[in-house]
Formats: structure tokens, sequence, C-alpha cells
């Protein structure tokens, strides 16, 4: 099994209700327009969103995967969007907790991670054999923090505004 992986967390506070801020990541149009790599999101008739992502890693090359994924909290506290159950190759998890600090200034906890699974190194991409798992999940890594890093930027700038 060829399996490669990336992760990242981190944690803003915006001048903002918690309410503002938990009603702007929940909607799925804010994290398509704002966070690169991300070519499209859109929710199907079922409530499953299918997330399209697109990055370039160093010796592979662009690679462009699909992530079918179903709201697994939707509180006050917490917005998560989980793999489904059904999935065998392409898994994203994505959340945002909020926590109120002050009046309008709202912390914000957001975790991703991704993880790609296939039976060969071929069938993610022609040279990602030669890369190799770790290289990839490395370089996912660092491609994966850029855009986490990028869209909190928007989105504190957007909320603040």
């Amino acid at each position: 099994m060829f399996t490669v992986k990336a992760g990242f967390s981190e944690q803003i506070e915006v001048e903002t209700s918690i309410d503002a801020a938990r009603d702007f990541f929940a909607d799925l149009k804010n994290i398509a327009d704002l966070m690169p790599g991300v070519a499209s999101i859109h929710v199907d008739n079922s409530g499953i969103a299918h997330w399209r992502i697109e990055a370039d890693i160093p010796v592979v090359g662009s690679m462009r995967q699909n992530f079918a994924v179903e709201l697994a909290e939707n509180s006050d506290e917490r917005i998560e969007w989980f793999p489904l159950r059904a999935e065998t190759q392409n898994f994203l998890r994505f959340s945002a907790d909020f926590i109120e600090k002050a009046k309008n200034v709202t912390e914000v906890r957001f975790s991703q991670m991704v993880e790609l699974r296939r039976r060969s190194a071929r069938e993610l991409h022609m040279l990602a054999g030669l890369a190799g798992e770790s290289l990839i999940s490395a370089e996912m890594t660092r491609k994966v923090s850029d855009m986490i890093k990028t869209f909190i930027q928007r989105a504190k700038e957007r909320l603040e505004t």
C-alpha cells in the first residue's frame, strides 16, 4: 500500500462575534473562494461535499484529487467535515472550533488532514514511486500548510472589515 499524508493545524483570533465567525466558516463557498488549491467545492443532493484540490508537488508535478466528505458535526462550537465511510482512497478532514474570548473576539482553531492511499505508487502518479511516500508527504504537508495559512489570512481580513 502506497500512502501519503499531510496535516496542519493553526489557531487565530478574529475581531468578530462567534456567530459571525461560525457562519463564515460554515459556508463552503468561502473556503472554495479563499483557499488556494481548492479548485471547487459543491454539495450534492445527498449533502455530500465534493472538494476538488489541485497542487503542484516537486518531483511529482501537478496532482488533482477529489475528496467526498460529509458534515460530521455542525454545532455552535464546531464544524467538522469527515471522509465518507465508504471511502478507500482519498481522505480529507477539515474542522474549525470556535471559542468566544471576549465580546466580538473569537478564537478559531483549524485542522486539516489529507491522506491518499493507493495499492501502488503509479496509481497516484507515474513519478510517485520515484519520489517516495516520505518526500510526497512532506511536500503535501508544506502545501496544505501554505493553503491553510493563506486561507486564514484572507478569512481574517474579510471577517474584520
